[in-house]
């Protein structure tokens, strides 16, 4: 029997504004997970805070979630929940502290789980204690939507993309004021790895009639807003469209799944600290190059945006937006030809083991992924 599903979280709050619904909930204790000093820099930790506590919950604090966040630190917060017992976990900021947020969840129920079942997907069943809530401050990752969770392997410099259906949120909070304070380059990185999501799920062989229309709509949102929102921040219309369009490409990719943009993505991320938006965006054309042949689905976008030819069009977004054209470039993170010549095999065979490559509309080997990773690196 081939069964197919659509899964989101039950409930979708958006709006500017919308971070107050966090005083309609009910319980007795919640915990907030973060990434770095932004969210209370910025007030949104302690305005999130102070919703909770209008309701009589006690709240308590994870934070330091690191970029890419690392199997330590999701065993550390679990650790945390453990001991303050909340029956909310509510995850705010950047993708990765919505990913972190997510295992943390998984070892607070079971603190006894082995990292290696849930790299083969053997999840346990979640919401015996608490429920999640995500609340994204940039508009990208859509973690706040999805069924995945990327955590970092540090010992073995491997990213490993988690999915389960247990780990989805039960809310997502979409409140466009939040993303408005993102530095332009992250507005970029981010904005960039929403359109590698929805061109992705666009292009899946599990690409659906569910699924097609909303990735469709995100690359359209993000054709017409990431620019606005890249050279005007405050543009509060431009960011709650980005904003939406990352939630609508993560509704898609989260049901559809992705492809080898994502694998090359993670393998790179892993070994170099490359961010993950800045990665998808100098393989996107590559891959478009690669896949073409295999799939006439590029063409659908084409016409629908009455373009010429995709890969130009996105390697021209990524200039205006301020991304480099390959990773010899990348100004980020150092990445020599020397150490990435070094890795390239490993990276390919890496790859090749994503799940993100299973749905990849053009199967392939172990060399294709190292000659992409090659064009990628020269920009040829």
């Amino acid at each position: 029997m081939n069964l197919q599903w659509f899964r989101v979280p039950k409930d979708i709050v958006f709006g500017n504004g919308s971070l107050e619904y966090l005083s309609t909930l009910e319980g007795k204790r919640a915990t907030l997970v973060t990434g770095g000093s932004s969210m209370k820099r910025l007030g949104f930790l302690d305005k999130a805070k102070e919703e909770l506590e209008k309701v009589g919950m006690k709240v308590s604090i994870i934070d330091g979630v690191e970029p890419n966040p690392s199997l330590e630190t999701v065993i550390r917060g679990g650790k945390e929940m453990e001991e303050f017992q909340p029956d909310w976990i509510i995850a705010i900021g950047g993708g990765s502290a919505l990913d972190a947020a997510k295992i943390m969840w998984v070892y607070y129920e079971y603190p006894d789980t082995k990292f290696q079942d849930l790299v083969e997907f053997k999840f346990p069943k979640l919401r015996n204690k608490a429920k999640l809530i995500a609340i994204p401050s940039t508009s990208g990752t859509a973690s706040e939507i999805t069924a995945f969770s990327v955590i970092t392997d540090t010992k073995n410099h491997i990213k490993y993309p988690l999915v389960s259906n247990e780990i989805t949120p039960d809310i997502a909070i979409l409140d466009g004021i939040i993303p408005s304070k993102m530095p332009s380059h992250i507005t970029a990185n981010t904005g960039m790895d929403v359109m590698t999501h929805a061109v992705e799920a666009y292009v899946s062989t599990n690409a659906t009639s569910y699924t097609d229309p909303l990735a469709m709509e995100a690359i359209k949102l993000t054709f017409e807003n990431l620019k606005i929102a890249y050279n005007n921040g405050d543009d509060l219309n431009a960011r709650e469209n980005m904003h939406n369009a990352s939630a609508l490409a993560g509704m898609a990719f989260t049901n559809s799944s992705l492809g080898i943009v994502h694998s090359l993505a993670h393998k790179i991320g892993g070994e170099f600290g490359v961010s993950h938006g800045l990665a998808n965006a100098i393989l996107l054309p590559y891959v478009i190059d690669y896949n073409m042949q295999e799939t006439d689905k590029y063409d659908d976008i084409k016409k629908q945006f009455n373009i010429d030819d995709l890969r130009k069009e996105i390697k021209e977004l990524n200039k205006k937006v301020g991304i480099e054209n390959s990773f010899k470039e990348v100004k980020e993170v150092e990445i020599s030809e020397e150490k990435f010549n070094e890795v390239l095999d490993r990276m390919s065979k890496n790859a090749l083991q994503d799940p993100c490559t299973v749905t990849n509309p053009r199967k392939p080997s172990v060399e294709d992924l190292k000659q992409i990773y090659i064009n990628a690196f020269y920009g040829n």
